[in-house]
């Protein structure tokens, strides 16, 4: 950084005022102090002198100069202690000139640190070479989640399915009673969430569901969409479970919709996200929105259905639920049952992920540690 035009000018200034000063001081003083001292005021003219002439070359010789006037152990110091030989009147005017001394030494180191920072920069740009490659930047890379979500989707789009997206906090009535889970319902217990502070009724969202009371509301049927996005859920930390992570969800309501239809959607997507050789298997379940219900296995593809810890040595993984779209379910949302009926299904994304690259912990997914999102800088 080259010395600024304002810096040079006041240094100027303070040259010359410093000269005058330091030979009015020494003339006015000449005859009124004793012998005794004039040897410590010829000194102090001397190094002002040396100050003056110093032109110091290169890193080491500046040094030198800092460390010989304004050092720990300078040679200004030394003369302070003569001021006790200086009569009483002349103390301050001694005290003065060496003051003088030392900010003439500070201003003269000051412009010399910078010509020799200015130098090394001047140097450095010499060698710079314009046509050189510049240095490359480091990619990132797309997390886990993010590319199993955009894999989802994208098998459910290939098949008509639109994607519906809506608010994260939401109010009771979209998130529990219209998926028919009313105040009372013991299924409430399996889904405790958390609440805006002085308030029942607006809460996290715990599935994406209420996007499909939403859509259901606003929309009229024929409905075909799929609801990602983030929940929430009250729930211990571990190695298999957190107070958020991600979700997919489906809604397909026309008229003729039946439970084959279903299957076979689910079947598509099965053999479309883990091989063409996935079988499906599905279990009776119940979910308070879906009549009837089911959960969802797939063939374990990382043993090949022989056996191994993910499958917990069964040879299936489960991977969704689903069911049918109960009747009082499309009555909340305004539709009427004996006209149309539908099929919903619903998974957590953590989990497809967990399975597709064998992570061990879902923890691992949220902790933003660059050693473990490194590995899926291929996906790019």
């Amino acid at each position: 950084m080259y010395p600024s035009l304002h810096f040079m000018k006041l240094y100027k200034i303070c040259y010359t005022f410093a000269q005058r000063l330091e030979k009015g001081l020494l003339a006015a003083l000449a005859d009124k102090i004793p012998c005794m001292s004039l040897d410590a005021f010829q000194q102090i003219q001397h190094l002002l002198e040396e100050i003056e002439q110093a032109q110091p070359q290169g890193a080491e010789e500046v040094e030198q100069f800092r460390l010989r006037f304004l050092g720990t152990k300078n040679i200004l110091k030394p003369l302070m202690g003569e001021i006790r030989n200086v009569p009483n009147e002349q103390k301050r005017e001694f005290g003065q000139l060496i003051n003088t001394a030392k900010e003439r030494a500070e201003l003269k180191y000051e412009v010399l640190r910078r010509d020799q920072e200015a130098a090394a920069e001047s140097a450095q740009a010499a060698h710079i070479d314009l046509t050189a490659p510049g240095e490359p930047l480091d990619l990132g890379s797309r997390h886990p989640v993010a590319i199993t979500l955009n894999r989802i989707v994208s098998i459910f789009e290939r098949i008509g399915f639109v994607v519906a997206e809506e608010r994260e906090i939401e109010d009771d009535w979209h998130n529990f009673t219209a998926m028919n889970t009313p105040e009372d319902h013991p299924a409430r217990d399996m889904q405790d969430t958390y609440y805006m502070r002085n308030s029942a009724e607006i809460l996290l969202r715990t599935h994406t569901s209420s996007v499909q009371a939403r859509v259901m509301t606003s929309q009229k049927p024929p409905i075909r969409i799929i609801a990602p996005g983030r929940v929430y859920r009250n729930e211990t930390i571990s190695a298999r479970s957190h107070c958020q992570f991600h979700q997919v969800e489906g809604l397909y309501i026309d008229k003729g919709v039946s439970f084959a239809d279903m299957k076979q959607t689910l079947y598509y997507f099965a053999r479309e996200m883990y091989g063409p050789d996935t079988r499906i298997r599905l279990r009776p379940s119940f979910f308070p929105f879906t009549e009837p219900s089911a959960e969802m296995d797939v063939s374990c593809f990382i043993c090949n259905s022989k056996g191994c810890n993910v499958c917990k040595y069964s040879g299936w993984v489960e991977i969704l639920g689903c069911g049918m779209v109960d009747p009082q379910v499309l009555l909340n949302c305004g539709i009427d049952p004996e006209v149309y009926s539908g099929f919903a299904f619903g998974m957590g994304i953590e989990r497809q992920a967990m399975m597709l690259y064998t992570i061990t912990d879902i923890r691992l997914l949220f902790e933003n540690d660059t050693r473990f999102l490194k590995q899926f800088g291929a996906a790019l």
